[in-house]
């Protein structure tokens, strides 16, 4: 798998897990969900993901979306 899907795949977890803990527990878990949303808008823009520089490092090749 490459670097442009396990960023989505780890967002879109991220974002289901926060709504399920919104739910569960308590309503500041949505922070989490802003966090990730936040994250994603400045990366259409800027091209910088940390999670995307992190798996490089660890060898993940990248795709088309993300060039590390």
């Amino acid at each position: 798998m490459n670097i442009d899907r396990l960023v989505f795949a780890f967002a879109g977890l991220m974002i289901l897990l926060s709504l399920a803990l919104s739910q569960l527990h308590s309503e500041v878990w949505l922070l989490l969900t802003a966090f990730v949303g936040l994250n994603m808008f400045q990366a259409a823009f800027t091209g910088f993901c940390p999670l995307a520089k992190i798996l490089a490092r660890l060898g993940r090749k990248p795709g088309p979306a993300f060039q590390a």
